[in-house]
């Protein structure tokens, strides 16, 4: 049943799925975070130009966003991001896509935490004489980070499994392994089976560490 298993190409295609993931959430941790930031900017050019980025990169398909990225930044720009080979170009492509979709869910994430502050610490801050940087990154935001773990958990989680996009510009990660071999054997059921438990073994411990996180972090109201 299970003939079509390479286990030396399997694990080769999800550690491709891990390290677009893990590349993919740290960028888009730092750009949401100053996406939020400027969406509760007292700068009203910030605002409306965060309000926007958000609203239209969240109503635009991820697929639209990764083939962007390769046919229009590297096809027609010449943008390769320092690669030197396709396949690597693809990769560094299919990151920027990702982080570039996944940064407008971080930023509603973190700026619905921003709003449980209480408004009377930032006045207060204010009121010491710090300026609106001082008192988002000293007081706010890791106040802020603390009230959100769950909901960025599931964006995590959601960025794990949108990786499975990026095979539509070539990236050799698990989808694409997983197409290739149903094209090729006739198991279609266990072939699938085997792919489904690999992405559950990577997002079923994430969501549990992270809950685990998020009670211990809990800010007591």
């Amino acid at each position: 049943m299970f003939d079509f298993l390479d286990m030396d190409a399997l694990l080769g295609a999800f550690w491709v799925t891990v390290k677009l993931t893990v590349y993919s959430a740290i960028g888009s941790l730092i750009w949401g975070t100053l996406l939020a930031g400027m969406r509760v900017s007292p700068v009203p050019l910030m605002r409306a130009v965060g309000t926007a980025y958000v609203n239209v990169v969240r109503n635009i398909p991820l697929t639209v966003v990764i083939l962007f990225t390769s046919l229009g930044l590297y096809s027609t720009l010449n943008v390769a991001l320092g690669g030197d080979d396709i396949n690597g170009i693809n990769f560094r492509l299919a990151v920027l896509g990702l982080i570039a979709y996944t940064a407008a869910f971080v930023c509603e994430a973190l700026r619905s935490g921003i709003n449980t502050v209480p408004v009377g610490q930032a006045e207060a801050a204010r009121a010491l004489g710090l300026s609106f940087t001082q008192v988002l990154t000293l007081i706010v935001l890791p106040q802020a980070f603390r009230s959100v773990v769950n909901p960025l958990a599931n964006v995590l989680i959601a960025l794990t499994k949108n990786t499975t996009v990026a095979s539509v510009i070539g990236v050799a990660e698990a989808s694409l392994l997983m197409k290739e071999w149903i094209e090729t054997y006739a198991a279609l059921i266990p072939i699938v089976a085997v792919f489904a438990f690999g992405f559950i073994c990577l997002t079923l411990p994430t969501g549990l560490l992270l809950g685990w996180v998020s009670k211990k972090v809990a800010v007591k109201r």
